[in-house]
């Protein structure tokens, strides 16, 4: 089930921000992620989030962020990646939105691949100026 972040859920979606951030990003020292990490975890209560509950338990299991029409980030644990959830974030994105961008390092071809599979185009190229890395603008229309 996907329903709006709640307060209460702050710990364990910072927790699947920065796992999943280490995890997908292994070529990024941990700590800019770890540096990162009370910033993140102050503004996810202000941003527009929804998390994925996996049935009767109600675990969290991953998150969309978004601000407007611009993905900030989907993000799902490790051990419930490749069950669709990633899909399912997305997808309930797109019902709500008639355009989708996002940012996504060049260097993670798993999620790059994933989001061409989901229809974005590769609109440009640029260099994060944090951490060095280049990363695409991606796009999404209906």
């Amino acid at each position: 089930m996907i329903r709006k972040f709640q307060d209460a859920d702050i710990n364990k979606v910072a927790k699947i921000w920065l796992d999943t951030n280490v995890s997908a990003h292994d070529f990024i020292p941990t700590q800019y992620w770890k540096s990162n990490y009370e910033l993140v975890k102050g503004m996810l209560p202000q941003a527009e989030v929804y998390v994925f509950e996996q049935g009767e338990s109600h675990a969290i299991q991953g998150f969309i962020g978004l601000n407007g029409e611009y993905i900030a980030g989907i993000f799902v644990c490790g051990e419930a990646q490749s069950s669709g959830i990633g899909t399912q974030l997305l997808d309930f994105a797109k019902a709500r939105k008639g355009r989708l961008t996002l940012n996504v390092y060049r260097r993670n071809v798993r999620a790059v691949t994933f989001y061409q599979r989901e229809g974005f185009l590769i609109q440009e190229e640029s260099i994060d100026t944090d951490t060095g890395e280049v990363e695409y603008l991606m796009e999404w229309a209906l």
